[in-house]
């Protein structure tokens, strides 16, 4: 009778072995698929990045994202506007420049204020781009006044905002490829 209560227990522990076993090479398998998805993400993939969607026409260089024929860096620093400005033509690149609102879809989970490429030019009494071209009357609010002695910062809210060059805060650089 020992005998047989014997068998019996090591009959079910010899059955969950084998189900560890089992579970143990799923989460292996598990692991592994959702390892491989993270590592196509572009931004975290070495070298080249890939085009991201709606962009056929470019690859970008490490550390930079894919958009509609455009490359940008989304910075993880702070700095001046000037340093910042300094920093993107030293990547051949320049402050963003918002042709339209889509362009945010890059700052999805920011929740920074960004220096863009915006600056009031005293001669003209204007704002303008860094490449000299107006800003468009449409892209912020019209009720917007922006003290003429600051620089200005953007969020992905849409929210503009302006407060000295000197303060130091992220910034956006963006490269033309065609």
């Amino acid at each position: 009778m020992a005998a047989f209560q014997t068998t019996r227990w090591r009959l079910i522990c010899g059955i969950l072995a084998v189900m560890c076993l089992v579970l143990m090479a799923a989460l292996g398998i598990l692991l592994k698929i959702s390892f491989l998805k993270q590592s196509v993400r572009p931004t975290s993939s070495p070298g080249v990045t890939e085009p991201q969607e709606g962009s056929d026409c470019c690859s970008c260089q490490e550390k930079w994202i894919g958009y509609r024929c455009n490359c940008y860096f989304i910075s993880n620093e702070i700095k001046t506007w000037a340093e910042s400005r300094a920093f993107c033509a030293s990547q051949n690149s320049s402050l963003l420049q918002l042709q339209n609102k889509d362009e945010l879809i890059l700052m999805i989970s920011s929740i920074y204020f960004y220096w863009i490429g915006l600056s009031y030019n005293e001669e003209q009494r204007v704002w303008q781009w860094e490449d000299g071209s107006a800003l468009s009357p449409d892209l912020f609010s019209s009720s917007l006044t922006l003290n003429t002695q600051n620089c200005i910062m953007y969020s992905k809210t849409g929210s503009v905002g302006h407060e000295s060059c000197e303060n130091k805060n992220h910034y956006i650089c963006k490269k033309q490829l065609i």
